[in-house]
């Protein structure tokens, strides 16, 4: 197969989009790489480094990067979206009628469109073929890119409605150091990949603050349950939030100092403003924009979320992060089956 009609197309180039790139090349699979950043595209192709978003990681020799998205879709048999996620609709919009009919296509997003409550398959779907929607595979869990690009032992899985699409995903993405479970809980999946970014954002807060363990153990118990009660009232299986895209993540991406969405949050308890953090950072924190998406969801299903709707009041009313502890500290008790 020619370099123009790749045999899986990775469309997005940050750390995770590269690193997703890399693992499937290395599974000796053709792959081609498109990015927006010319500058990220030379480094890929002359330095076999993506120095901007996954720095210190020699990539392989044969990954090739494009900027010109017909060339790098066009024919693929395979497709894995790795946008994030308010940008997935546009970029795909563009490239769908270039997708082969037969194609797997693989959501690797995480977050909600916060225009349209969507999540990523909802956007995929609404611009693929009923064919192709119906096969969707959606991939998530608990997985920093550059401990994956180190081929540290991670778990991670792939949800689909259709078995054998999830199998085949599986298939692909396993190696001796990236295990693939699959599920058939597409929207649950979604939701834990996406809601635990907001949660992280409080770890963030609390840390910044100066508060230990005890307090960091009781917002991921109930940060949990309040991810869990919205998930239920959307749709999805409860059991999934205590698997790898619900719980697993959640306890990465609270926990590890590679979290984006943690750092932001410590930088806020520590007293910087929001825009001066952005300014800072390269990636995107998917947890600023989804606060504001749960923040819509919560109200518009009446599910009560008071950690995110705290991490919604600092971000977006300027809420003082000390202030935001007491509130969810003196609500009204409760039991706590509740949840």
């Amino acid at each position: 197969m020619s370099e123009a009609i790749p045999a899986v197309a990775v469309v997005g180039g940050g750390s995770w989009g590269t690193t997703l790139a890399a693992l499937l090349l290395k599974r000796e699979h053709n792959v081609s790489l498109w990015v927006r950043e010319p500058e990220v595209a030379q480094d890929i192709n002359v330095h076999h480094e993506n120095r901007r978003f996954l720095p210190g990681i020699r990539l392989p020799d044969e990954l090739r990067a494009n900027t010109d998205l017909t060339r790098v879709v066009a024919g693929a048999g395979i497709v894995v979206s790795v946008v994030p996620s308010q940008f997935v609709g546009a970029v795909m919009k563009e490239c769908a009628g270039l997708v082969r009919g037969d194609a797997l296509i693989v959501s690797a997003s995480k977050g909600i469109e916060t225009s349209t409550l969507r999540t990523c398959s909802e956007i995929l779907a609404e611009i693929l073929t009923r064919d192709q929607a119906n096969r969707l595979v959606v991939l998530s869990g608990p997985s920093f890119a550059i401990e994956v690009a180190r081929e540290r032992p991670t778990a991670v899985v792939v949800a689909s409605h259709d078995p054998e699409a999830a199998r085949r995903a599986q298939q692909l993405f396993q190696t001796s150091y990236f295990r693939v479970y699959t599920n058939g809980d597409i929207l649950g999946v979604e939701l834990g990949g996406a809601l635990k970014n907001v949660i992280a954002l409080a770890a963030g807060i609390v840390a910044g603050l100066g508060f230990g363990h005890n307090t960091l153990a009781a917002l991921i118990t109930r940060g949990l349950a309040e991810i869990t009660r919205l998930g239920v009232a959307l749709g999805a299986d409860r059991a999934t939030f205590s698997g790898l895209a619900g719980l697993g993540d959640l306890v990465l991406t609270c926990t590890g100092e590679l979290s984006r969405n943690r750092t932001v949050g410590y930088r806020l308890g520590r007293g910087e403003p929001l825009d001066e953090i952005l300014r800072d950072m390269n990636a995107v924190a998917e947890g600023i924009k989804t606060a504001v998406a749960v923040h819509a969801l919560a109200a518009k299903h009446g599910v009560e979320m008071p950690i995110s709707e705290e991490v919604y009041a600092v971000l977006r009313e300027g809420r003082d992060p000390r202030e935001a502890v007491q509130n969810l500290m003196l609500r009204e008790p409760k039991p706590e089956q509740w949840s």
